[in-house]
C-alpha cells in the first residue's frame, strides 16, 4: 500500500546500530518501573507476585516477537500505527496510534511524577514539569545525544539493582522460604500483578518506533527487541526473588518504596540514599524513551494527516521531528502539574495493552514469505493483552475506554468530512 504523504515528507536519518536499539529498549524498560510496580504486583498477588511476573513477561515476548517482525517489513517511525495501517486496514492503524500517544502520554507523566516524588516530594509536580522540559530538550538537540544519555541511565541503574540484590541475598534476613505459593494466591489476583508488572515492561517498542533511525532495520530490529526484553527479564527476577526473601509478600505488598525499604531490612540502610537516586534517574531514562516514542508516533500520524500536518515536519539541522516533540513535550508537563501516578499509570497501561492487541492481530496476518512468527505468538500475545487489560482497575478501564471511543469519534467525523469534500 503506498503512501503519498509519507515518502513526500522529509526523512529521519538512519544512525543507530544494534548497541544503541539495544540500549535505548533497556533504559525504556529498566526504569521507574522496577522501583514502583513490585509493591503494587505483591499486594494483588501476594505469594504469587513470581507467578504474575512469569504472565507478564509470556505476553511481553508475544508482544515483542510480533513486533520485531513487523518492524523489520515496516522500518519507519510510527510502529503499531504503521503496521495496522499496513496490514488491517486505516482505522485500525489510527486505533493504535490513538492509544500509544495517549496511553504513553499519561506514561511520560507518571515518569515525571516518579522523578518529583523521589527528588523533592514536597514540589513534585514542579521537579515533574522541569524534568519534562529538560529531557524534551535533548531529544530536540537530537537522537544521539539521546541514546549517549541512555547509556548512563542504564549503566546507573543496573549497578544500583545489582547492589539490592546483593545486599538483600547476603543478608542474615533473607529466607528463600518466602519465595512459596501459598493460599492467597488467586488467579485474579495473578492476572492484575501481570497487569501491573506489564508497565514495566513496556518499553521494548521504542525500538520499533525508531525503525526510520535504526541502521540495517531488517537485521537489527528482530535482533534488539529479544535482546532488551531477554535482559530486563532477568534483571526483574532477580530483583523480584531478592526483595521477597527480605521483605515476603506481605511486607513487599505494604512498602511505600520497597526497593528502599529491602535495603533497609536487610540491614545496609546507607544504601537506602543511593537506591532512591537509582530511582529518580531510573525514571528519568524512561521519560526520555517514552519522549521519544511518542514523538515518533505523532509525526506518523501527522504524515497521514491522522493528527494535524505540521506536526510532521523534521527540523534541517537536528534531524528529529521538533514540532511533534515541542507538542508532547508540552501535554506532559501540564499532565505532570496536575495528575495523580496511580491513576496516570493504570490509564497508560490500558491504552498500551490495546497497542499490542493490535500489534499482534497485525503480525497474525503475516505470510511465511513475510517471516511470520509462530501463529500460536500472536494469538496468545492478542489474548493475553486483552485479558490483562481488563483486570485492570475498573477507573482506569472506564477512562481508558472513555478516551479510545472520542478518538474513534473523531476518527469518523474527519472521514465524513474528508468523503464529502471529495469529488
Amino acid at each position: 500500500m503506498s503512501q503519498p504523504a509519507q515518502t513526500a515528507s522529509p526523512q529521519l536519518q538512519r544512525r543507530l546500530g544494534l548497541g544503541d536499539a539495544v540500549l535505548i529498549g533497556l533504559g525504556s524498560m529498566i526504569g521507574a518501573g522496577i522501583f514502583a510496580a513490585l509493591a503494587p504486583a505483591a499486594h494483588a498477588a501476594g505469594s504469587g507476585m513470581l507467578a504474575g511476573l512469569a504472565v507478564a513477561a509470556v505476553v511481553a515476548y508475544c508482544n515483542a516477537t510480533s513486533s520485531a517482525r513487523l518492524a523489520a517489513r515496516y522500518p519507519a517511525s510510527g510502529g503499531t500505527y504503521i503496521y495496522g495501517r499496513e496490514r488491517l486496514g486505516d482505522f485500525w492503524g489510527y486505533l493504535a496510534g490513538w492509544a500509544f500517544v495517549i496511553g504513553k502520554t499519561a506514561s511520560c507523566a507518571a515518569m515525571a511524577l516518579t522523578v518529583g516524588s523521589y527528588v523533592w516530594p514536597h514540589h513534585a509536580h514542579a521537579v515533574a514539569a522541569a524534568a519534562v522540559v529538560a529531557l524534551t530538550a535533548v531529544n530536540y538537540a537530537g537522537i544521539q545525544k539521546a541514546a549517549w544519555l541512555t547509556r548512563l541511565v542504564v549503566a546507573v541503574v543496573l549497578a544500583v539493582l545489582a547492589a539490592v540484590v546483593v545486599a538483600s541475598l547476603t543478608s542474615a534476613t533473607a529466607d528463600a522460604g518466602r519465595l512459596g505459593v501459598g493460599s492467597d494466591a488467586t488467579v485474579t489476583g495473578v492476572m492484575q500483578a501481570a497487569g501491573l508488572l506489564f508497565f514495566a515492561f513496556a518499553g521494548y517498542a521504542r525500538i520499533a518506533t525508531l525503525g526510520e533511525e535504526v541502521r540495517d532495520p531488517t537485521r537489527t530490529i528482530p535482533r534488539a527487541i529479544p535482546l532488551a526484553l531477554g535482559l530486563t527479564l532477568v534483571v526483574y527476577t532477580a530483583v523480584a526473588v531478592a526483595v521477597l526473601t527480605v521483605l515476603g509478600p506481605d511486607g513487599l505488598g505494604e512498602a511505600a518504596a520497597p526497593l528502599s525499604d529491602a535495603v533497609r531490612a536487610a540491614g545496609v540502610d546507607w544504601l537506602a540514599p543511593f537506591v532512591r537516586g537509582g530511582a529518580a534517574v531510573a525514571a528519568l531514562g524512561s521519560l526520555l524513551g517514552l519522549i521519544l516514542g511518542v514523538s515518533r508516533t505523532t509525526l506518523a500520524m501527522a504524515r497521514d494527516r491522522h493528527l494535524p500536518h505540521v506536526l510532521a515536519a523534521v527540523h534541517p539541522r537536528f534531524q528529529v521531528p521538533h514540532r511533534a516533540e515541542l507538542l508532547v513535550g508540552a501535554l506532559v508537563v501540564m499532565v505532570a502539574a496536575t495528575a495523580d501516578v496511580r491513576g496516570a499509570i493504570g490509564f497508560s497501561s490500558f491504552g498500551v495493552l490495546v497497542y499490542y492487541a493490535i500489534a499482534n492481530a497485525s503480525a497474525w496476518t503475516l505470510t511465511r514469505d513475510e517471516n511470520r512468527p509462530p501463529r500460536i505468538v500472536p494469538a496468545v500475545g492478542l489474548a493475553g493483552c486483552l485479558v490483562l487489560a481488563f483486570t485492570l482497575p475498573a477507573a482506569s478501564v472506564a477512562w481508558g475506554a472513555m478516551v479510545l471511543v472520542a478518538g474513534i469519534a473523531a476518527y469518523g467525523i474527519r472521514r465524513g468530512i474528508t468523503a464529502r469534500r471529495a469529488p
